[in-house]
């Protein structure tokens, strides 16, 4: 039983969090500090603060300034990280969002989303959200010995894109796309133990979301039912949710996985609506 245990152990591993500040991020940095990972975790806002949360509960962790949309702030704080903890095992890319801006609505139509929003949300979500500190992280990440794990934050919107939001439908999608091209890159070219991963998580309640699926006075929105309503579990997930999935694929006990995408969305993609 301790054996089986181990291989979900973290202990001695630094994991290195983008986008570590938000509802999501925070929350995985948590679970993955109390299985022992050292936490590094960036954020354009707020790292610092929520790293201290994470310390006053005895993980140890450290926040850092990060731009994941500007190389250069991305290769400053790989350099920091890696002065302070020495190396990176595990990256989780946890950067990106949605705007009004790139969301069609009775007010704005397909037909009149501004270039500038688009390409805001997919330049987020693909290339700050995965690519970029794929490349800056990774190519430390190649050399260690034991391999590691990067893991990707894709969505429902990858498997069937949602209305309303065709950015960050389409960015998603990518985002799936490229993981499995960076999975078997780097077996091939690289390291064989460094694995690359998603996890799909279904509908949480973040500050990007919020807006489509409630209403001020906290009720749901037509939206909001309708994702209820195809969710068998019948609820929206909690951030703690997507802690089990992310300690697996950060681990051992996935260490002949990669290239997968994993839903975490209480039934919603297995679910026909009849």
């Amino acid at each position: 039983m301790r054996e089986i245990l181990e291989m979900f152990s973290l202990e001695g591993k630094t994991v290195v969090i983008t986008g570590g500040a938000g509802v999501l991020g925070s929350a995985i940095a948590r679970g993955l500090g109390k299985v022992g990972a050292k936490i590094a975790l960036c954020d354009i806002v707020n790292a610092e603060k929520v790293a201290q949360e994470l310390k006053s509960e005895g993980i140890e962790a450290k926040g850092y300034y990060i731009n994941v949309m500007d190389i250069e702030k991305i290769q400053s704080c790989r350099d920091e990280v890696i002065k302070d903890f020495g190396k990176a095992d595990i990256l989780l890319n946890a950067a990106g969002g949605n705007t009004k801006g790139a969301t069609t609505s009775e007010e704005l139509k397909f037909f009149d989303l501004p270039l500038s929003a688009l390409e805001k949300v997919i330049g987020l979500n693909l290339f700050g959200g995965a690519i970029l500190p794929s490349q800056v992280f990774g190519k430390d990440m190649v050399k260690n010995q034991n391999g590691g794990s990067i893991i990707n934050i894709s969505s429902m919107n990858a498997f069937r894109p949602l209305t309303r939001i065709p950015g960050y439908s389409a960015a998603k999608a990518a985002v799936s796309n490229f993981t499995q091209w960076l999975a078997v890159h780097f077996a091939q070219e690289y390291n064989k133990k460094l694995r690359v991963n998603a996890i799909a998580p279904g509908f949480f309640l973040t500050t990007q979301n919020r807006f489509l699926l409630t209403n001020e006075d906290g009720s749901l929105t037509p939206r909001g039912k309708t994702i209820i309503a195809h969710t068998p579990m019948d609820k929206f997930g909690d951030p703690e949710d997507l802690i089990g999935t992310c300690v697996w694929l950060a681990s051992d006990a996935a260490k002949f996985v990669t290239g997968i995408i994993v839903p975490v969305d209480g039934g919603f993609s297995a679910f026909s609506g009849v």
